[in-house]
């Protein structure tokens, strides 16, 4: 094990899981780096959408730190610029204000790890403001992406990052495992409501739903219009706390797995929701992208559905026997290469390869700090 590191978060969220896929995302990275003995802070901004939905307010694997405004970052400039990296996420308020901020204090390697990279590279084209700007791109030490594939070598080749690097979410096996509870749905979906989502929602679950009146089913998260006209044999559950996520999947025969329309077009982008379902041991039912079959192989890990017919065929017609084959194996996978410790020490390759590369040589520097810095990120 490499010695005991300092890793500060600037993120979304840690402690609020409610209408993001950020919080789960860092919790379980943030979890493996602790477990390997790195020592981390999480600086988030102090929100009310999220201040009244906490559900991990006091985390016992990092030091959670809430700011009220931009301004207050200047009272933690020392934590960041004694760390030993800093990680800066994607849809942070203030994000290219925080950016340059950090750039000016951090001593250690500068990352910028994005949730939403097609996203992001979508808004970019458009013109929008979002939470890092083009410019600063060149001047990060290293570019974390939930996408791999080609969009690493736009990252490079278009927008000038230095190394552009595929880290993608991952899962607490402790804590996402099967539960061994009686089935209560035959399929189920878990996600905030997204419009561009919606279409293979209603494709791939409301409309079976109506097929299927014999069926339960089930589709949990926030934010769905009150004009959706959900089928009778389709049960709502508004907000669905983490540390339910696991009973809510083991009670599913399948469960569904849907990506936004930016991650189809660029593949590669797995969903949290994907290793969390498949550690639990439930078999998925997903949208088909580039890059999938590397990670789990339709028909062998998991069951690709193109249309409604496609999934009337899966709930009426496969064996258990073979649907529970799929789910282990698929559930070994996701153990084997996908879980929070896996992907902390992949982080810490890309942050030794950063640091070996001269990270922060192309910032502004502080003028004195960084020759007196004397740690080693390795």
């Amino acid at each position: 094990m490499s010695a005991p590191r300092s890793i500060v978060f600037l993120g979304l969220s840690l402690s609020s899981s409610w209408g993001n896929g950020h919080a789960t995302t860092f919790r379980a990275l943030i979890r493996g780096l602790a477990s390997l003995g790195h020592a981390v802070t999480f600086l988030e901004r102090d929100v009310p959408w999220y201040r009244d939905n906490r559900d991990l307010p006091d985390p016992d694997f990092c030091r959670l730190v809430l700011y009220p405004d931009l301004a207050a970052l200047d009272s933690h400039r020392e934590t960041i610029a004694t760390a030993d990296a800093v990680i800066v996420g994607s849809y942070v308020p203030d994000g290219p204000d925080v950016i340059a901020r950090v750039r000016d204090w951090a001593r250690g390697p500068l990352a910028f790890y994005d949730i939403d990279t097609p996203v992001t590279l979508a808004r970019i084209a458009a013109g929008e403001r979002i939470s890092i700007a083009p410019a600063q791109i060149p001047d990060l030490d290293l570019y974390l992406s939930f996408t791999g594939g080609p969009m690493l070598d736009r990252l490079e080749r278009d927008f000038g990052a230095r190394a552009a690097r595929a880290l993608y979410c991952s899962v607490e096996a402790d804590r996402y495992q099967p539960t061994g509870e009686p089935f209560e749905w035959d399929l189920g979906y878990l996600g905030t409501y997204s419009p561009d989502r919606q279409p293979t929602l209603e494709r791939l679950l409301i409309e079976p739903a109506r097929r299927l009146p014999e069926k339960s089913f089930v589709v949990a998260g926030p934010q769905y219009p009150a004009e959706i006209d959900w089928p009778d044999n389709v049960a709502r559950i508004e907000h669905l706390p983490p540390a339910q996520h696991p009973s809510f999947y083991c009670r599913q025969r399948f469960t569904l797995n849907v990506t936004r329309a930016d991650m189809i077009a660029a593949g590669w982008s797995p969903s949290v929701r994907l290793f969390e379902a498949g550690a639990c041991g439930t078999a998925i039912v997903g949208d088909e992208w580039p890059g999938l079959g590397e990670l789990l192989p339709d028909g062998e890990a998991m069951l690709v559905a193109r249309d409604a017919d496609d999934v009337v065929a899966i709930l009426a017609e496969l064996p258990a026997m073979r649907r529970d084959a799929i789910a282990a194996r698929a559930r070994g996978r996701i153990l084997a290469d996908h879980t929070g410790e896996a992907r902390a020490a992949q982080l810490l390759d890309h942050l030794d390869a950063a640091r070996a590369h001269g990270a922060s040589s192309g910032r502004k520097k502080v003028v004195g700090e960084r020759a007196r810095h004397a740690s080693s990120f390795g």
